[in-house]
């Protein structure tokens, strides 16, 4: 069993700043842990989280790949996200995590384009107006439009490998956090039918009211 990364280095002041690890934070952990002999076989060497917060998704994902193994990359609008994400890793002795503050990937393409390995998002998925998406603070960590899906909607189309200028390699996995109200099963039937990729609901979870899922996205076989 892989430890959960250590956040002991993180105050309530950052908290205010950037998204605190929940239970939808916990599923996606889970998720990586379960499928950990799968990842180390692909043995990647580039990952990459998208809107990164404290940093734990990734520091977790650099426990399971080995930090030494693979360039970590991670982006967030928010730039004291970047600089949390930065130093959870050193504390939990994960030195190769680079940060960039920029929305969803705005900033990787075409330099990423079919090189990414293990694709981490754990979304803004909240419903919420669509006048609320896009702010540069601990905001954008849940607002998310019309069915919470504006900004996963707007991700979906870099996902495949099939495309030219697209983030995940031949052998590239995506694993995307969703909620009901989002339509998890909707989404994978756009990645299957639009994008011709392979997508299933790996793990489900109820957190209070609200159902969560791991829908895992790769190439078809």
């Amino acid at each position: 069993m892989i430890p959960t990364p250590d956040l002991s280095h993180l105050t309530s002041r950052d908290f205010d700043k950037v998204y605190e690890p929940a239970e939808d934070t916990f599923l996606l952990l889970d998720a990586l842990e379960q499928d950990e002999k799968t990842i180390q076989a692909k043995k990647p060497t580039l990952c990459l989280e998208i809107g990164s917060g404290s940093g734990c998704v990734t520091t977790m994902l650099a426990k399971i790949v080995g930090a030494s193994n693979a360039v970590f990359f991670t982006t967030d609008i928010n730039s004291y996200a970047c600089q949390v994400t930065q130093r959870t890793g050193r504390h939990n002795n994960v030195l190769s995590i680079e940060s960039i503050q920029t929305s969803l990937v705005e900033s990787l393409l075409p330099r990423f384009s079919q090189a990414i390995d293990i694709l981490c998002f754990n979304p803004p998925y909240a419903v919420t107006p669509p006048e609320e998406v896009g702010s540069h603070g601990i905001e954008a960590a849940w607002a998310g439009g019309i069915d919470g899906r504006q900004v996963i909607d707007e991700l979906l189309p870099f996902v495949p490998v099939s495309f030219f200028f697209q983030l995940l390699s031949p052998q590239g996995v995506f694993y995307l956090l969703l909620i009901n109200e989002n339509r998890p099963t909707e989404v994978a039937n756009i990645m299957c039918t639009q994008y011709g990729m392979q997508a299933e609901i790996m793990m489900e979870r109820r957190a209070g009211r609200e159902k969560q899922y791991i829908l895992k996205i790769q190439r078809s076989s």
